[in-house]
């Protein structure tokens, strides 16, 4: 393969000139700035003239395609007001008195009278585990806890 002499030119020169054309860059350039800005401006005009040849007419009517609403559950409205007044029939159940089954005796009574039974006959606890072979009694297996400060009950 033979070399020509117009690589050792420009390697004297430092670069190479026959393959970027500044001037071609140049215009390049500017003829893309200048699509750009026609584009702008011709979407100027077209939006100035719709604008003004379609007018949109009086605006809609709210009632015009009413819609069902959707099947339940739906998005809440008003989130903080339904916290609140979920939170108030809680508070209410909570410190009154009242049937949960009146058919089977179950009442409801206040948190704090409860909390105050609870203290004062304690929490039931396991008795000792029977060995294999013996039966093990319904009451045997719990016993009334008294209450310390530990949190252990006595045995």
């Amino acid at each position: 393969m033979v070399e020509t002499d117009n690589n050792s030119e420009n390697r004297q020169r430092g670069y190479e000139a026959s393959d970027v054309s500044v001037g071609r860059l140049v215009a390049f350039a500017a003829g893309l700035v200048g699509l750009v800005v026609l584009g702008v401006l011709g979407s100027e005009v077209v939006f100035r003239f719709f604008v003004r040849h379609q007018p949109l007419g009086p605006p809609a009517s709210p009632f015009e395609n009413v819609r069902t609403l959707p099947p339940s559950p739906r998005l809440q409205i008003h989130a903080p007001l339904d916290l609140k007044e979920y939170l108030a029939g809680e508070d209410k159940i909570l410190d009154s008195y009242g049937w949960v089954d009146q058919k089977a005796g179950i009442v409801r009574i206040p948190i704090d009278q409860a909390m105050t039974l609870l203290l004062q006959k304690g929490l039931p606890i396991r008795g000792s585990s029977p060995a294999k072979g013996q039966a093990n009694t319904k009451g045997a297996a719990l016993a009334p806890a008294t209450a310390r400060m530990d949190g252990k009950g006595a045995r």
